[in-house]
């Protein structure tokens, strides 16, 4: 069996957990025991997180493990011991792969395994881990990186799209994608996706201004003139566009490329379709105006995120 420990200490966030039962489901899926999973902490015994939840744990050991997840709390606030950082350096010279969730990657960082390597945390603290540590190449818009041995991901939730591109590593993309499912995770986000999404980021406080861009999103193919969000929101094209900016701060015309521009990543990141193809797809009237879009948003085109996405999904 595949060992499977997760590092914690006190003020960890508990959240980052949520990554726990990938493993365990896995197991189920499979029927049979794949996985081994583990709670370590330095003294073992119960270990408090951030918001007052306690959970049992095993003490560090010299046993050799698959795999270990380091969870972490507010780098701010909450500080790993001595004991912490050599345990997770010792471990590292055995385990197979070596992770962290959310602010974990302060701890990789503080035991001198990311010098010199890719790797993410949550947006938050993006920054602050590179200030901390400027050997790191800090990508602060990515859901997980993988750069061998060292996998890093983004906060809380990032951890299950992290285990499951384990799983998928480990036993393939039609258990995860299984294990997935039984989970109810609406849509497994591969690791070059960015932490943002547009439609949360815009937050329309009306049911009127988000019907229209509900609307938008499930119909990018289409020219979507004002004319016809309006007609979705059921207001008049000269009320929506006032409503609109009010709302989210934003033209409808710039919102619409967001969305666009959102789609077009995760295709490019997620299919097979040439970029031509994606570029008609998500209603760019064509490559040349979608690479556009592309260097104005991001300074980097299309093709640069595809060859991301399979260099991480090469390495996976």
């Amino acid at each position: 069996m595949a060992t499977v420990a997760f590092v914690v200490y006190d003020g960890f966030h508990s959240m980052a957990l949520a990554a726990h039962p990938v493993f365990q489901s896995t197991n189920l899926t499979l029927g049979q025991p794949f996985y081994e999973t583990l709670t370590l902490s330095e003294g073992g015994g119960l270990v408090r997180a951030s918001g007052g939840l306690t959970i049992m744990t095993e003490p560090f050991d010299d046993r050799v493990c698959d795999t270990v997840i380091v969870v972490g709390g507010d780098p701010t606030v909450s500080k790993p011991s001595p004991g912490v950082l050599a345990y997770v350096r010792l471990s590292a010279e055995t385990a197979r792969r070596t992770a962290s969730i959310c602010t974990g990657a302060f701890v990789l960082a503080e035991a001198g395994l990311l010098d010199g390597r890719r790797a993410t945390t949550h947006w938050l603290y993006a920054r602050e881990l590179g200030m901390r540590h400027p050997s790191i190449k800090v990508e602060d818009d990515r859901i997980f990186i993988v750069d061998e041995p060292i996998w890093t991901s983004a906060g809380m939730t990032a951890g299950i799209d992290l285990a499951l591109a384990m799983v998928e590593s480990d036993v393939g993309a039609e258990v995860a994608r299984r294990v997935a499912q039984k989970m109810l995770v609406y849509h497994r986000r591969a690791g070059g996706q960015s932490q943002h999404s547009a439609l949360l980021e815009l937050q329309p406080k009306s049911d009127r201004i988000q019907l229209a861009l509900t609307y938008a999103k499930k119909n990018l193919a289409e020219p979507l003139s004002v004319e016809q969000l309006a007609e979705a929101a059921r207001l008049s094209p000269r009320q929506f566009s006032r409503a609109f900016r009010a709302e989210t701060g934003q033209s409808p015309a710039k919102a619409i490329e967001r969305l666009r521009l959102e789609a077009a990543r995760l295709m490019l990141e997620n299919s097979r379709h040439t970029i031509d193809q994606i570029a008609g797809a998500t209603g760019f009237s064509d490559s040349r105006r979608m690479r556009e879009a592309f260097l104005r948003a991001f300074g980097q085109p299309p093709q640069v995120f595809r060859r991301s996405a399979r260099i991480v999904a090469g390495v996976a």
